[in-house]
């Protein structure tokens, strides 16, 4: 079974994602757009690698002649130009040239790091996704943001790549530990929040179902959310206006992902952003007390957290300052409307901010 999705952004060539339950059909579909001449070289997790390298060699090698899998240790603090420069020193050492194409194998970050390396890899050669995360295929995969982080700051160095084609192998979401699989959830529930209320009454519904991996329901979420995806990037490709409603959740979210060294997940900090974004907005009256609380509670059952214990409210309010969407004069904030429509508000104050922070924390004493 297959499902298709097709993303078409202004001036560049569209793009399928394609939904699978295998990696039978990725040679063929990589033909398809690049021919059979080139060469394919596979920048991986190394742990996603251990498990599904031979397996992606193997199918590869039906068509292709030159491929190699560069494995790589991939967790934020391995998100650096230091990975970068390994990638170009093989990539030149093996004679990689403009013909030819790279491919990520593995999560977001995975995506990040073989996204850029494609951008900037003599001005940019053929890239392709193959997300094995669920984080990575509902979120990141699609829509061409690439980078690594600088000096402990998220994303700061980048580029725009869109992908010539994102390969979503829905079996590899059976390896995913249940820690992994709540990050993405957050996203999941996220693209609901946003964009589709009726959506997200779904997944609160189904979350017995999505959360044992039962196949329809997850292809029938993911579909969803990777066409949400796909309508932002449509409208706004450069995040310079709507795109940036994606980000709701993630200004607090990455804060406390620097605050906390990491030790938390991306989904589970966006789902504490999310929680403290959801409060600004019942306290503007756009939510009811009785959405706000719903919208905290519902990311229990997906094994998400909802609040912390001994946050340095001052520090995560520093990091918030640095976020990379803000300007110099305000802080841009992603707001619910209602549930089911995300707002861009760009006067959200710091003092607004330091309230919700505080909601996400945990006082053992109260």
């Amino acid at each position: 079974m297959e499902n298709r999705i097709t993303v078409s952004v202004k001036n560049t060539e569209p793009y399928d994602v394609l939904i699978r339950n295998d990696f039978d059909g990725l040679s063929d579909s990589l033909a398809g757009i690049f021919g059979s001449e080139c060469g394919i070289c596979v920048i991986a997790d190394r742990n996603v690698s251990q498990i599904y390298g031979d397996q992606l060699k193997e199918e590869l090698g039906r068509v292709y002649k030159k491929t190699d899998i560069i494995e790589l240790d991939l967790g934020e603090e391995h998100k650096t130009i230091d990975t970068v420069t390994k990638c170009y020193s093989f990539l030149i050492e093996n004679r990689y040239s403009r013909r030819d194409v790279i491919a990520a194998l593995g999560g977001g970050i995975c995506g990040d790091v073989a996204g850029f390396v494609a951008a900037s890899y003599m001005r940019g050669i053929g890239f392709v996704q193959i997300p094995t995360t669920l984080l990575s295929m509902v979120d990141s995969s699609s829509g061409g943001k690439t980078g690594v982080n600088f000096n402990d700051y998220k994303n700061m160095i980048g580029a725009f790549k869109m992908p010539s084609l994102v390969y979503i192998n829905t079996s590899t979401l059976n390896t995913l530990n249940e820690r992994e699989y709540a990050s993405g959830m957050a996203e999941v529930l996220k693209a609901g929040l946003i964009r589709d209320g009726l959506f997200y009454e779904w997944l609160i519904n189904s979350f017995c179902e999505i959360n044992d991996r039962e196949p329809e329901y997850v292809e029938q979420m993911l579909y969803k959310c990777i066409d949400i995806k796909r309508m932002y990037v449509e409208k706004d490709p450069y995040e310079k206006n709507e795109r940036a409603i994606l980000n709701f959740g993630h200004t607090i979210g990455h804060a406390l992902e620097k605050y906390t060294e990491f030790k938390y997940s991306h989904g589970q900090c966006v789902a504490l952003g999310s929680v403290a974004a959801a409060y600004i907005s019942r306290k503007r009256n756009y939510l009811t007390t009785e959405e706000y609380y719903e919208i905290r509670d519902m990311f229990v059952p997906f094994n998400l957290p909802i609040t912390l214990q001994d946050v340095d409210v001052d520090k995560v309010l520093e990091y918030t300052r640095s976020d990379k969407k803000n300007t110099a004069k305000t802080t841009r904030f992603i707001l619910l409307k209602k549930i089911g429509k995300g707002i861009i508000s760009e006067d959200v104050t710091e003092d607004e901010i330091r309230e919700a922070i505080g909601q996400i924390i945990f006082d053992p004493d109260d």
